[in-house]
Formats: C-alpha cells, structure tokens, sequence
C-alpha cells in the first residue's frame, strides 16, 4: 500500500541535499512523521495546506518501513499512517509536484 508525504518546496530541497528527513515542523513537534493514505490525502491538502504552491508529493510503500510506521487515530478516529524514524530517500517511490489549480490542489493518479 502507498502512503504519501507532502513537503513544501524548500523541505524537499533539505530532504534531496540531506538524502533522509525528520520532517516538517509538525513532524518534528509531534515526534513523527505524518503521512497520509490516497483516501486521506485531499482532505490533509485542504486542511493544512490550502492555498499553498509549490509543494511536492512523495509515494511511500508501506510495507517497506518495517516497525517504524504506526497506524494511529486521528481526524474522527481514522488511522493514520505515522513515521516513527527518519524517512529516507530509499523509502521514497516517486516524487511529483502538487500543482495548485482553480479547484485546488491537483496530485493526478497516485498509483
């Protein structure tokens, strides 16, 4: 199963020059690394990026996180996927940008 990670421009450049991250800020005050399934993913765009450009998306295969990822409750008791280690760039799938269209925030097919 693919999870997804959002980064803003300039924590994707970090995570690209440093090949691993601890996250975003929220990440790093929480002590995980949100993430979010394709079912959950507009909702996490609304909600804590609205309006936003320059983001980046990066596909995540859960299976490969080993102990480190926890499915949690959150928003109206749905679970989660947290990262609970660095991410690494070996973790990642694939990355694309998020363009911010008229009708908000466009990912295209996240398979």
């Amino acid at each position: 199963m693919l999870a997804y990670k959002i980064f803003t421009a300039e924590e994707f450049l970090a995570f690209l020059r440093n090949g691993k991250s601890l996250g975003a800020a929220v990440d790093l005050r929480d002590g995980y690394i949100h993430l979010s399934t394709a079912e959950q993913l507009s909702t996490t765009l609304d909600k804590h990026f609205a309006g936003q450009d320059d983001l980046q998306l990066l596909a995540i295969e859960t299976d490969t996180l080993g102990d480190g990822l926890r499915w949690e409750p959150s928003r109206g008791g749905a679970l989660f996927p947290h990262l609970y280690r660095e991410l690494q760039m070996q973790d990642v799938l694939w990355t694309r940008p998020i363009t911010l269209g008229p009708d908000g925030h466009e990912t295209g097919d996240l398979e």
